[in-house]
Order: structure tokens, then C-alpha cells, then sequence
């Protein structure tokens, strides 16, 4: 393998990193399109999982038609959406098919120029390993996403809220690990010890990481749909009813009111520690301190378009930017963490 001296010098790390936060800012947006692709009801449009073939949309009447014809034979057709002609199909369609062609997308805009960089030396063999377990993390989040649609084809008439979870799971470690690795190549690793905030840093990333976890069970159990007021629940404290269901901890999980209750303390506590960072790097500089501000900034507006979302019952453009921000704090989340782990100095 012949290795360009120049690509494998800083020039080289940085096109490797911007590279990688170019695929970064591909799975936000493909976060966003399957936001609006569960907003519009039009996640189990596709009843088939071709990998290859999929790639396509119906090319004629005929071709659509027996896609429509598939679509009638699951529950959420004959349930819901019964008196859905052709033209409506196809509206739901094509959400779907753009959600998973991104996904596609997303995989040549990883091994492609991964196989590049690989050739011209910017990326050590050493790190090939590493750049292999993002490609099949993204491969398995293909998986996941079918596992997902599966659970709406036979009795429910949406996905499981679980494997939505799981489903938007998968894609937010798959951002961090990407972000954090170009941020690797972006910002080389200092010399010294850590700065003292940075496991403090990292905890709230995973706290970020279980809030939108919640917001999937939210969304999966259309738990914003109900109580549309804030600070309280209605004049209520506590949601009316929350151990309805039987053994009592699986409220937590399938009682709308109760995971909408949770998600509100996971948005005070998350409130609350972006807060408590900004407070102790006062005394940090540069994009140390810069990160910090950037957490509490993205925190207070996600605040705001999360009780707007609610307010409003959920329209459908406020409750996407909602999860696009979510994902946009948890970015900022890992930049700072980095930043004290690996670049800043106390």
C-alpha cells in the first residue's frame, strides 16, 4: 500500500474529521426524516425488507399497486386507515422509502471514503478495526430498524414502543462514537491529566443518552398526546391512574402518563446538570468553556420546544425539531466531554 506522506500528515487527520462529522450531520438528518417518518404514520408503509432491491420505488401502476395491496393486509390499514386511497398511500410511502434510502446512503458515505482514506494512509491501519465496528454498528441499526417495523405487521397498529427505543438507541450511540472518533482526528489529545469535571461531563451524556430514550416511549405510546399543560398535569402533580397495570414497574414502560411524567423529571434533571456544568467551567477557557456554554444553550431551547410540543399536542414540525435538538444536545454533550477528557486542562 503506497502512503502519501502529505495525506497522512495533519492535513490528512483533519479530512478524515471533517469527513466523519460530514456522516454525523447524515445521521442527524436521517434522525430527523424518522422522526417525521413516525409523525405522519408512515413507518409500516413498507411491508418488506429488500436491502438491495428496496433501493427502488415502485416504477409502475402496477408496481405500486401491489405495494398498496400489501399495505391493506396489516392491521394499522384496516384498523386506521381504511378508507386510504392510492394517492394517500403513497404520501405515507414515500416518507418511509426516504428514511430507509438515507440509511443506504449513510453506509456508501461511511465505507466509500473510509476505503479512501484507508489507501492514502490518513487512516492508520491500526484504526481499521475501530472504523469496521462503526460501519457494522451502522449495519446493525438496518437490523434493528427492520426488528422495529416487524413488530407492527401482524397485531398492533404501530411499532412496539421498545423497539422504537431500541431502534433510536442504536442510531444515538452510532452518532456519539462517530462524533467522538472525528473530534479524535479534529482535536489531537493533550498531554496531562484530565480536567476534574470531565467524568461529570461524561455522566451527562449518558443522562442525555436516557432522556431520549424516554422520549421514544413517549412517542412510541403517543403519551404527548395527553396532558397538555405544564408545570402540572392537568392540575395534577402526579398523572391520574399510574399503576393501572399489573405487575406495577411496567408502568413505567406502558402507561402513557407515568412515561410522560418520567420524561418531564428526566428533562428537570437534565436541566439541572447542563446547569451545574456551565457553573464549573467557569473557570475554563477556549472550547472548553465555549462546549459548556453551547450544553446550557441547547439545553434551555430544547426545554422550550419540549413544552411548546406538548402545549400544541404535538404538531408535527415542532415534535421533529424536537427530536433533531435532542440530538443536536446530545453532540454538544459529547464535544464537551471531550474537550475536558482529551483537550482542555484544568
Amino acid at each position: 500500500m503506497t502512503v502519501s506522506p502529505a495525506f497522512a500528515s495533519q492535513t490528512g487527520r483533519r479530512a478524515v474529521g471533517i469527513w466523519l462529522l460530514a456522516v454525523a450531520g447524515l445521521i442527524v438528518a436521517m434522525l430527523a426524516v424518522g422522526g417525521l417518518t413516525r409523525l405522519t404514520g408512515s413507518g409500516l408503509s413498507i411491508t418488506q425488507w429488500l436491502p438491495i432491491m428496496g433501493a427502488l420505488p415502485p416504477m409502475s401502476d402496477a408496481a405500486w399497486q401491489d405495494a398498496f395491496a400489501k399495505y391493506q393486509q396489516i392491521p394499522q390499514y384496516r384498523l386506521e386507515n381504511a378508507a386510504m386511497a392510492l394517492d394517500g398511500f403513497k404520501a405515507i410511502f414515500w416518507w418511509e422509502w426516504t428514511h430507509r434510502l438515507l440509511g443506504r446512503l449513510i453506509g456508501f458515505a461511511f465505507i466509500v471514503p473510509f476505503a479512501w482514506f484507508a489507501w492514502r494512509g490518513a487512516i492508520r491501519r491500526a484504526q481499521w478495526p475501530r472504523m469496521l465496528v462503526l460501519f457494522a454498528l451502522g449495519g446493525l441499526q438496518g437490523f434493528v430498524g427492520w426488528w422495529m417495523v416487524e413488530s407492527g405487521l401482524e397485531t398492533r397498529v404501530a411499532v412496539s414502543q421498545y423497539r422504537l427505543a431500541t431502534h433510536l438507541g442504536v442510531a444515538v450511540i452510532l452518532l456519539g462514537a462517530i462524533l467522538w472518533t472525528a473530534l479524535e482526528y479534529l482535536r489531537p489529545k493533550a498531554s496531562g491529566a484530565p480536567a476534574k469535571q470531565a467524568r461529570w461531563a461524561l455522566g451527562f451524556v449518558g443522562l442525555v443518552y436516557l432522556q431520549m430514550l424516554l422520549g421514544a416511549l413517549v412517542a412510541g405510546l403517543h403519551a404527548g398526546l395527553i396532558y397538555n399543560s405544564w408545570p402540572s398535569m392537568d392540575g395534577r402533580l402526579f398523572p391520574e391512574h399510574p399503576f393501572f397495570h399489573s405487575p406495577w414497574w411496567i408502568n413505567f414502560f406502558e402507561n402513557p402518563g407515568l412515561v410522560q411524567f418520567d420524561h418531564r423529571i428526566g428533562a428537570y434533571l437534565v436541566t439541572a446538570a447542563a446547569v451545574a456544568l456551565w457553573w464549573r467551567a467557569r473557570g475554563l477557557s477556549g472550547l472548553a468553556k465555549r462546549s459548556a456554554n453551547a450544553v446550557l444553550h441547547v439545553t434551555l431551547l430544547q426545554v422550550v420546544l419540549g413544552i411548546a410540543t406538548l402545549l400544541l399536542q404535538v404538531p408535527i414540525t415542532l415534535a421533529a425539531l424536537h427530536q433533531v435538538v435532542a440530538a443536536l444536545l446530545l453532540c454538544t454533550a459529547v464535544w464537551h466531554a471531550y474537550e475536558l477528557r482529551y483537550a482542555a486542562r484544568p
